[in-house]
């Protein structure tokens, strides 16, 4: 499946299209529905769209919001998700969504997945799913060499959350299935710099998924994916 290209000059403008791309898919899907909802990444590429997202007048009521990944680590942490999407995105007009964490104070990560599976069950199909990739071609917590990376990308897994251990993970992951992402009525990969656009071309030629796992996106989404860039 070819993924649709959006370019834009800088990081800024395309904080913006995204914004009002994702905005706009909220907006119809609360008209359709009555409830909207959105699974976005971590890291820092998302922090200015997510800025400028939060500022969007949208029922925001009515949108959950959940992370396609997490780490281990609770929301305290200067490596957790949650901590990101609350000091980025769930303010402004965005301070009245519906957060749903994927970490859970628990025994064992074992267990803090299940207690996210139990509190997401529903959401998917997603509304809007945004995806960030690392250079090495890992997206959501799907990384070359995890311990559940065949499972994770699996079609025949349910939805759900699981965890995930690879070398270049740092700590134990909590991520959503490949089953749970790659039907989102509106997919994107957000990426931004060449260094990223390189990885996402090499991605694009006959290789092993399980080398650069974003190729599972590339090739076996059922929606079609929008590829949001900038240099």
């Amino acid at each position: 499946m070819s993924a649709t290209q959006h370019i834009f000059d800088d990081g800024n403008a395309l904080a913006e299209g995204l914004a009002d791309a994702v905005s706009s898919r909220l907006a119809a899907a609360i008209e359709t529905h009555g409830a909207a909802s959105i699974a976005v990444s971590g890291g820092s590429t998302p922090k200015v769209f997510f800025r400028a997202l939060s500022q969007r007048e949208l029922d925001w009521a009515k949108v959950t919001v959940t992370l396609v990944d997490e780490r281990f680590v609770p929301p305290e942490s200067d490596r957790s998700n949650h901590a990101l999407v609350a000091a980025n995105l769930l303010t402004n007009r965005a301070t009245a969504a519906n957060f749903v964490p994927l970490y859970h104070e628990a025994a064992t990560a074992d267990d803090a997945s299940a207690l996210a599976s139990a509190a997401t069950t529903g959401l998917a199909p997603f509304d809007v799913v945004v995806l960030g990739m690392g250079t090495d071609g890992h997206t959501a917590s799907f990384f070359p060499g995890g311990t559940r990376l065949k499972e994770a990308l699996d079609p025949a897994t349910p939805r759900g959350v699981i965890t995930m251990e690879a070398d270049g993970a740092g700590e134990t992951r909590l991520t959503f299935t490949f089953s749970s992402l790659h039907d989102a009525g509106f997919l994107v990969l957000h990426i931004e710099g060449n260094g990223k656009k390189e990885v996402l071309a090499q991605a694009e030629l006959p290789g092993d998924e399980a080398e650069m796992p974003i190729r599972a996106i590339l090739r076996r989404a059922a929606s079609p994916l929008q590829v949001y860039w900038a240099p």
